[in-house]
């Protein structure tokens, strides 16, 4: 090309997506404005992460109540879908019964986005908030989680089957609810440092 004098022709590529920024723009960033939680069921937040049983991909959808870091809901499945995060939602929901005061924050995919994970909230009176566009740092909480339990657990090891995962999964969620120590609430465990502060 260079010796015949020919440049190549560079075209970008657009991909509109009619009102998706609309769709996103609908839900506020509640966490920005809110002061640190002075007790359990304030702010939970929640996400997805990726990880592996017999070579395939398997989704861990997680709620954690900021206040003392506690896991108050989770569910694993074979498919990143709204149903699974819909599973961890109602599973805290469950577990803890929250009042009206509660913000549920996640990062901006659709399994949090979706109208049906919406109306779970709706239903039960709690606020929904999203991160900002490109803020990752908005989620550390649940991000800081997930690379403990990777680090922690998962790394190294191979689960033969999803049986075998979520076997794992269920014994890391308990030991750090119970017993594990967390420097951002004085060295105190999850269970411990709601029962300490109640």
């Amino acid at each position: 090309m260079r010796a015949a004098g020919l440049t190549g022709r560079v075209v970008q590529v657009t991909r509109r997506a009619p009102g998706v920024h609309r769709f996103f723009a609908a839900t506020d960033n509640l966490r920005v404005a809110t002061a640190p939680p002075t007790a359990i069921n304030q702010p939970w937040v929640g996400d997805v992460t990726y990880l592996k049983a017999n070579g395939r991909p398997c989704f861990l959808a997680a709620v954690i109540d900021v206040y003392s870091r506690r896991i108050v809901g989770w569910a694993v499945g074979s498919d990143r879908t709204v149903d699974l995060t819909a599973r961890a939602m109602r599973r805290a929901i469950r577990t803890r019964a929250p009042g009206q005061a509660l913000i549920f924050h996640a990062d901006r995919g659709i399994e949090y986005a979706a109208y049906r994970a919406r109306a779970i909230l709706t239903q039960h009176g709690i606020r929904p908030s999203m991160n900002r566009p490109r803020s990752c740092q908005d989620n550390a909480h649940m991000e800081s989680f997930f690379h403990t339990m990777k680090i922690e657990w998962i790394r190294g090891r191979i689960f033969a089957t999803f049986a075998e995962l979520e076997a794992a999964l269920t014994a890391y969620i308990r030991f750090y609810n119970h017993h594990r120590l967390h420097s951002g609430i004085d060295y105190h465990t999850p269970e411990e440092y709601e029962r300490v502060m109640a």
